[in-house]
């Protein structure tokens, strides 16, 4: 009698079966929690891993778990900002924003990046709303001075967030939703009546911020940097070194107040 085997199918039910079954002490420590999700690196350009990063939100608010999801579009807007014939430049590890640019940041953050994460979660229910984070007062900024060797970078309308309200993001969560938050901050220095004073914010760090307003059980950052660096930028790339996990806590900067 010839021996029984099981076909590819039946290998990968057991994967993915494994795969829940470790995920549950995960899910039980983390339901009704807030999870705050920073959504960057190759996922944003690979159309196979977007729609994995989006089943896998889904498969969290499903859970039990409340996820929010914060994104950039540095690839979309390098992008954008060649078509329509305006150079990128970086300095200090940052985009340069200009006047002319911050108009190109906007749309492509809030109707293209954004705008497509929605309409993805959404193919699976009713599920996410998207917050622009300039509006509902959400990201309050401040425009950023960089010195690398004692000279002033500067980088134009590039900020860091100063002030958070989080409210729109609650009613969104209160709602059995999950929020897209983007990354541009109202300028708290030049705020006008008609919408401009935005500046560009790292989303990294917005998402970090955002965490801490909602008090958020976990941030995750999804990149595909190769880690934290102790002497960016101002190192050759040779010779910059990481930081292991294990130190990340020790250190003042990323250590909460």
């Amino acid at each position: 009698m010839p021996a029984f085997t099981h076909g590819a199918d039946h290998e990968q039910a057991m994967t993915k079966a494994g795969v829940l079954i470790e995920a549950l002490p995960w899910l039980k420590r983390f339901r009704n929690r807030i999870i705050v999700v920073k959504f960057g690196g190759n996922a944003m350009i690979n159309d196979e891993l977007k729609r994995a990063f989006v089943q896998d939100m889904v498969y969290l608010r499903l859970a039990g778990v409340r996820p929010v999801i914060v994104h950039g579009g540095g690839p979309q807007i390098t992008k954008e900002l060649k078509i329509r014939g305006i150079e990128s430049e970086f300095r200090a590890g940052y985009r340069v924003t200009t006047e002319e640019s911050i108009d190109v940041v906007r749309d492509v953050l809030t109707d293209q990046v954004g705008a497509e994460l929605v309409d993805l979660i959404n193919e699976h229910g009713d599920l996410a709303n998207g917050i622009a984070g300039h509006e509902h007062s959400l990201f309050i900024g401040e425009r950023m001075i960089k010195h690398i060797e004692g000279e002033r970078i500067d980088l134009g309308l590039v900020g860091n967030v100063t002030e958070v309200d989080p409210q729109r993001v609650i009613h969104v969560l209160a709602a059995d939703r999950i929020p897209v938050v983007s990354t541009l901050a109202q300028d708290g220095g030049d705020i006008e009546d008609d919408g401009s004073g935005l500046l560009n914010v790292n989303a990294d760090s917005a998402a970090a911020a955002l965490a801490i307003a909602l008090d958020a059980a976990k941030l995750v950052i999804l990149t595909d940097v190769s880690g934290l660096y102790s002497d960016w930028p101002t190192a050759s790339l040779s010779s910059r070194s990481s930081i292991p996990m294990s130190c990340a806590n020790s250190s003042p900067v990323l250590s909460r107040e």
